[in-house]
């Protein structure tokens, strides 16, 4: 099927008989319905004499265009008489043709609306006040490439008096040899035209691996928002790549410093997107504009987190007192992707004079063991530009909590953490903007589309802060077939006990597992259970909250019920849990979702001749274990590029060393050269190990530009399973990376897997 663009792949037609045919062409409207669901990605919150006016970026996929169309919607925010809160919308959104971001001043007076070239074009700066555009830029390639907007290394900030914007962006390409019909052309020849000739490739450069294959190395750069001047930031050595990058406070008129987080890279670039475990440091350099800057060593770099492996996200409060940053050290030190991570402070300088060294501050510690129903640790994907409350000191944040993510209240010195999100609430809670104390912020479930919520803080009668939260007529809007598909669904988070406790397991790794079941209402009207899906995610230490997702909602909506399993090893149970699966992966984490399936079958949630499982990544490699090692358990599978073979893995993929970690659970077997000894385990903790007993029917999704797990991974088994007559159905997508996740693949594939799974099913 090729309805959507010509980058989709290309067998869904291919001899397909008319009731088969017929099927895709129902599943694919309503899937459609889903598709068209928009998101809330950012929001801002600007005060002025006549209340508040916020203003959302929002998104919505366009199929045709294989992209994401984006757009804002503003409101007025009017808080009436009667302690009731309002938001009044605009008519309509406006779209942002174009924009690869767009980012408001402090004062809410100015927007600056970045648009990246698709080719060797001009990036262009666009800087607009409320009723027309001031300025326009065009920054040329001999400048800087594409600004940053990948929400790693991105960072787009103003100054405090709105005149610059600092931003990271790609360096200026690097020169390249040029060969014409004598060969080498040197400088000082003449070139003649006439004849002809051409650019060489020059020397490879180290990447930062998966999304960022051709992406130059990110630079820091300064623009003047009156003139149009471009200043690149020297001083920052080509072995840090930067980001996140924010003004330091302009207090006492002493010097203004550029804070940003950076990464080393001069050995090997390791794939850096979704990797907390990479080391990172908090820096510092002085910005004078329009002076000399030849020497580098006249405005030097401050390392300000020498003591700490990792830090990012940095922070300062309003009064410029506290820089405070998230650390990964957990996941550094030890060698987990992703891993609970710590939130500290540094006191900035009055005088604006940096100390040779820096006293670090612990605010919230890594969680190792946390008790139940008390704060399990932080696992943050970053802070709000603006997070701080009124008092100066403590700041809001989301994270995840078990299988939700909450909205907290941090106080930095103290170090005290509340729940500012509703505490019985299961539903999955972002802040997205404050609105002077009180939290603008966005709640969903697995049946729920997500919610704009306001939550006003008021006091206890001890002076403790809490919020009391109320709805806001939600900007959202779902189509009937939707809000039909959607309303008898419901949902709970099941406690699962773990069925092996293997001596010397932390204690926090033998407490039950989660897992989210979504089912619809009317099956226990005719006593019969729906068919049931295993989803299992990613990392492996990442999460599956209670929020909302469109294609899942889908398949719950077309007759599906859902055990969402959050196995040892996830994010958001403390550092036992996660730090329990390294070293045991194909086992342990099988274990939790067999043991997690079996509990659904024992209580009556799920008819065991029913049952299919669907996983991406690791998730792909759970799924592809269990067929292995469960051969009788699931009618089909479905896997998204899959981690099949390790051992055929570990020299292809941007992420070597996870294969080493994974497999051994430490960083000391690390080798760019594996030893037979280390290939042989690979080898015997990889679902291909399995595949003498495989049978289940399985439909893979696999992207040919993935470096996290490299297609042919997934072909090999595929062809495995094939050679054993397992029937097997394949989606090759060329144009798409790990997450397969463009508009059009992830239509395409979540209508197959509909498919696939209702023809086993019987649905």
């Amino acid at each position: 099927m090729d309805s959507c663009g010509t980058d989709s792949a290309k067998e869904v037609h291919v001899g397909l008989d008319s009731t088969t045919e017929e099927e895709y062409a129902t599943q694919s409207k309503l899937l459609k319905e889903f598709i068209n669901i928009p998101s809330i990605d950012k929001a801002w919150i600007f005060n002025s004499g006549s209340g508040s006016q916020a203003m959302f970026a929002m998104s919505q996929a366009n199929l045709l265009a294989n992209k994401r169309k984006k757009f804002m919607l503003s409101g007025h925010i009017s808080k009436e008489s009667n302690q009731s809160v309002n938001f009044h919308w605009a008519p309509f959104p406006v779209e942002m043709t174009g924009a690869s971001a767009f980012v408001p001043s402090p004062s809410g007076l100015k927007l600056l609306v970045i648009r990246n070239p698709e080719n060797e074009s001009p990036t262009k700066f666009e800087i607009w006040n409320s009723s027309h555009l001031e300025k326009e830029f065009h920054i040329p390639q001999k400048v800087h490439g594409s600004v940053y907007v990948d929400g790693w290394f991105e960072g787009i900030s103003w100054n405090s008096d709105e005149t610059r914007v600092a931003y990271i962006a790609e360096e200026p390409s690097r020169p390249k040899p040029t060969f014409d019909h004598l060969g080498y052309y040197k400088k000082g020849n003449s070139l003649d035209k006439d004849i002809g000739s051409w650019k060489g490739e020059g020397d490879w450069e180290e990447e930062w691996g998966e999304a960022y294959a051709g992406k130059r190395q990110p630079a820091l750069f300064v623009i003047d928002v009156d003139s149009g001047k471009v200043e690149p930031i020297k001083g920052i050595p080509r072995s840090i790549s930067v980001g996140q990058v924010v003004w330091s406070p302009n207090s006492n008129e002493s010097a203004q410093y550029l804070v940003f987080a950076g990464w080393l890279g001069d050995k090997r670039k390791f794939g850096i997107k979704y990797c907390y475990n990479r080391p990172c440091a908090i820096y510092a350099i002085k910005f004078i504009s329009d002076e000399p800057k030849d020497d580098a060593n006249e405005f030097p770099i401050h390392n300000l987190t020498k003591s700490i492996s990792s830090g990012f996200c940095p922070r300062f409060s309003k009064d410029g007192k506290f820089l405070v940053f998230v650390s990964a050290k957990s996941a550094v030190d030890s060698g987990a992707h992703w891993a609970t991570e710590s939130l500290h402070r540094i006191d900035w300088p009055s005088d604006g004079k940096l100390p040779e060294s820096t006293n670090i501050v612990d605010v919230i510690q890594v969680v190792n063991c946390p008790d139940d129903g008390c704060f399990p640790g932080l696992y943050v994907t970053g802070l709000l530009c603006d997070p701080w409350l009124s008092d100066g000191h403590s700041l809001i944040l989301s994270t995840y909590w078990r299988s939700c993510r909450v909205i907290l209240s941090v106080n930095l010195l103290s170090g005290e953490v509340s729940r500012a999100s509703p505490s019985d609430s299961d539903y999955s809670w972002t802040a997205f903007a404050l609105d002077g104390d009180n939290i603008v912020a966005v709640s969903s479930s697995p049946v729920s589309v997500p919610e704009i919520k306001y939550g006003k803080k008021v006091l206890d009668s001890a002076g403790k802060p809490s919020w009391k939260w109320s709805n806001i007529q939600n900007p959202i809007r779902c189509s009937e077939k939707v809000m039909s598909g959607l309303s008898s669904l419901q949902f709970k988070i099941l406690k699962v006990p773990i069925s092996d406790v293997s001596e010397g397991l932390a204690e926090g790794a033998k407490k039950p597992i989660e897992v989210i079941y979504v089912s619809s209402s009317k099956f226990k009207e005719n006593g019969k259970c729906d068919p049931l899906i295993a989803v299992l995610h990613g990392g492996p230490h990442s999460i599956s909250p209670c929020s909302f997702s469109r294609n899942m909602a889908y398949l719950s909506s077309i007759g599906y019920s859902q055990l969402i399993v959050n196995y040892r090893g996830s994010l958001g149970y403390g550092e036992d849990a996660l730090q329990s699966l390294p070293g045991k992966v194909g086992s342990q984490d099988v274990k939790d979702v067999l043991a997690a399936v079996d509990y659904a079958i024992e209580m009556g949630l799920a008819d065991p001749s029913k049952i299919t499982v669907l996983g991406g990544s690791h998730g792909g490699f759970l799924t592809t274990h269990l067929i292995g090692q469960a051969p009788n358990k699931f009618v089909a599978a479905a896997a998204r590029n899959p981690v099949c073979n390790i051992a055929s893995m570990v020299g292809i993929t941007d992420i070597p060393d996870w294969c080493f970690f994974e497999a051994y659970g430490d960083q000391n077997h690390y080798t760019e050269a594996p030893s037979s000894e280390d290939l042989s385990r690979f080898h015997q903790i990889s679902p291909i190990a399995h595949i003498s007993k495989a049978k289940t029917p399985t439909l893979f999704l696999l992207g040919s530009q993935d470096l996290r797990v490299p297609i042919s991974n997934g072909f090999q088994y595929v062809r495995a399973l094939k050679e054993k007559g397992v029937e097997v159905k394949v989606l090759a997508f060329p144009n798409d990376n790990h997450p397969l996740d463009r508009p059009q693949t992830d239509y395409e594939s979540f209508l197959n897997i509909a498919v696939w799974f209702n023809k086993y099913c019987k649905l």
